[in-house]
């Protein structure tokens, strides 16, 4: 009986040694990267608010206006016109408007809001003759009125017709 629990052993022995040196191997020799080694990138939420990821400053200046209105006066002798021009500035949300009235110059300066989107100033046809509505579009592109150009007696005004403020709040955590 001897015999047989030997070969037996030596039998056992072949086979299981192997197989667990192959399974060492095989384990060892993984392809797959450890986690060790892949970096960890977390990604933050962006907390700002719309207002905030519009730039405040222009990379680029645009020479030409950027909105015009031009009506002919009745002046039968000259060419003369009432005009609105917007022109941009360097502040993203800040406008040059350069007004004429036959012989008559004159400068303003028109502060968009900043809704969170790139402005967009319109000039439109005013109630009056010699008259228009400088406003801008809205996230929704609805007109908003903003300021009036015109003439009275002979003068050239400009008045503010709606105001417009941003405000932003902070979420508020809830107490539980």
């Amino acid at each position: 009986m001897k015999d047989n629990d030997r070969s037996y052993r030596k039998t056992a022995g072949n086979v299981v040694l192997p197989i667990l040196f192959s399974m060492f191997v095989i384990s060892c020799g993984s392809k797959e990267p450890s986690k060790s080694k892949v970096p960890v990138v977390e990604t933050k939420p962006d907390t700002r608010s719309p207002a905030d990821k519009i730039p405040a400053f222009r990379k680029e200046i645009s020479k030409k206006a950027i909105a015009d209105y031009k009506e002919k006066t009745d002046n039968p002798l000259n060419d003369w016109y009432f005009r609105v021009r917007l022109f941009e500035t360097e502040k993203t949300f800040h406008y040059l408007m350069k007004l004429e009235y036959e012989t008559i110059e004159g400068i303003d300066t028109l502060r968009l809001p900043n809704f969170g989107t790139m402005p967009v100033p319109v000039i439109q046809k005013g109630p009056e003759k010699y008259s228009c509505i400088v406003g801008f579009l809205d996230k929704d592109k609805k007109f908003r009125e903003y300021k009036k150009v015109y003439v009275k007696n002979e003068t050239l005004k400009v008045t503010a017709i709606k105001h417009y403020a941003v405000s932003t709040f902070l979420k508020e955590k809830k107490e539980e």
